[in-house]
């Protein structure tokens, strides 16, 4: 399986994207893609691995994708502007791109694509974050806070640049990959408010979106 996250270089990827998008995302991965609607829940969907044809649009109201993984199949794709974006894989080929905010985390989003992989055959899974915003630049509700750290059964909680009460997104990310019991074996460790490399919402009210796609090479 291979993982690409993508950043402001390679343009807005998300539905909106307009003018030129489907030129752009064929940049970053020449195959078609297949996406969802994302609603920050705990939907997943399942995609076929042998659907191949030209972009229809999204296939389903969803925030995870999970296939099977043929070579000739389908890339994966989730878009983000701060929210973390997971790949998981398995030895077998099956894998998954999931968008996981934090009302996604609290609803399960991680541990359903892990069952859906599992129903496809896949056996021990792994889990690759990349960036996402980080607790130096979430400002959070200490309410908030406490329904992610007792929906994850971990700490969370963190502090921003100025002190404030934060969520640390990617602690909530790995304590939710625990939980399903994967391992996370990659974290880029990079935060998207924090840097002009990736667009971000909570940052600068960015309505452009970054990629995480997932194809099988």
């Amino acid at each position: 399986m291979l993982a690409l996250w993508t950043g402001r270089p390679e343009g807005d990827l998300g539905p909106a994207g307009g003018v030129g998008l489907e030129e752009r995302r064929r940049r970053v991965v020449d195959r078609p893609w297949r996406w969802v609607r994302q609603v920050h829940g705990a939907a997943v969907a399942v995609v076929s691995s042998d659907d191949g044809g030209p972009d229809p649009g999204p296939v389903d109201i969803a925030d995870a994708l999970v296939a099977n993984g043929a070579r000739s199949g389908p890339a994966l794709a989730i878009f983000t502007a701060d929210c973390a974006p997971v790949a998981l894989a398995s030895p077998q080929g099956t894998m998954a791109a999931v968008h996981a905010g934090w009302k996604g985390l609290v609803a399960g989003v991680i541990p359903a694509a892990v069952c859906a992989m599992r129903e496809l055959g896949a056996t021990d899974v792994v889990g690759a974050l990349g960036p996402c915003i980080h607790p130096e630049c979430y400002e959070f509700g200490p309410e908030d806070l406490a329904v992610v750290g007792e929906a994850l059964g971990a700490p969370v909680a963190g502090r921003t640049r100025s002190g404030s009460p934060a969520l640390d997104l990617p602690a909530a990310v790995h304590a939710s990959a625990e939980r399903a019991g994967i391992r996370m074996i990659f974290d880029s460790g990079a935060c998207t408010a924090c840097s002009d490399g990736w667009y971000s919402h909570r940052a600068s009210a960015d309505p452009k979106r970054q990629a995480l796609v997932v194809w099988r090479g």
